[in-house]
């Protein structure tokens, strides 16, 4: 049975998308067998796996309404040649799923009851979410095990986290009780920073080791990676971008982060 772990931070910019694309090309390098579910309608990470948002007729929304399996809307890697992790897509058609769903019943477990068959085929599943506590990342976050938590080392970095950590408390309460932090996850650090370097303090002293030791650099390759519609390994395995996301992998298939 597979691991399911939504990716989350309703705040922007923070490296979800990043996190989740590289994250999973890094533990299919690992030899596992990945899935990434793009739910945010912006289609980043559709983009960041080399596939065109724009041309994309089956996609996650038709997963979430129920006219498609999770299996019939799913993509392999777009290099057959690479032995990278497999995407449901996503595009701005998603936008309207809130408004369709709102009336329907069990409209927070759609992704979850999608997922259940997925989950026989793959090692993991990381659900991209979109940088807001709407009805989209609420389905991620009752569908998954777990939720990973980009946070960016700046000054606003704890903004927010106070109320996402409400949100997974009551989704544990009333939909999913398995649902536990998988881990905190520093992102576009920079050793040379003073702030960066007091962020880090703070989030490893509040939150302990909850916090992966894995960081993530600001890294030119992490950047430019996306326009090339590639993972940062596939585009330069020898980056700092590349190891931070390696180790990462290795971190996550040990012994993780304690609930």
């Amino acid at each position: 049975m597979g691991k399911v772990i939504a990716v989350t931070n309703q705040k922007g910019g923070v490296g979800k998308t990043t996190t989740s694309v590289n994250l999973a090309a890094a533990l299919a390098v690992a030899e596992q067998k990945v899935l990434v579910v793009d739910i945010d309608p912006q289609g980043n990470a559709t983009m960041g796996l080399g596939y065109d948002k724009k041309v994309q007729e089956t996609t996650v929304y038709q997963v979430l309404t129920g006219e498609v399996s999770p299996a019939s809307a799913t993509l392999g890697p777009i290099d057959e040649a690479k032995n990278g992790p497999d995407l449901i897509p996503s595009n701005s058609n998603l936008s309207g799923a809130e408004i369709e769903l709102v009336d329907q019943e069990n409209r927070d477990r759609r992704l979850r009851r999608a997922l259940v068959e997925a989950q026989e085929s793959y090692d993991y599943i990381l659900i991209d979410c979109p940088p807001s506590l709407n009805l989209l990342t609420v389905n991620a976050l009752v569908a998954a095990h777990s939720a990973l938590i980009p946070i960016q080392c700046e000054y606003y970095a704890l903004e927010g986290l106070s109320q996402l950590m409400e949100v997974i408390q009551r989704i544990r309460r009333k939909a999913n009780p398995e649902l536990r932090v998988e881990g905190l996850l520093l992102t576009m650090y920079d050793s040379r920073n003073n702030l960066a370097n007091q962020v880090s303090e703070e989030v490893r002293s509040h939150f302990g080791r909850k916090v992966y030791e894995t960081t993530i650099p600001r890294n030119v390759r992490l950047g430019e990676a996306p326009s090339f519609g590639m993972p940062v390994i596939y585009y330069d395995a020898l980056c700092r971008g590349s190891a931070s996301y390696l180790d990462l992998a290795q971190e996550l298939m040990g012994c993780g982060v304690p609930a």
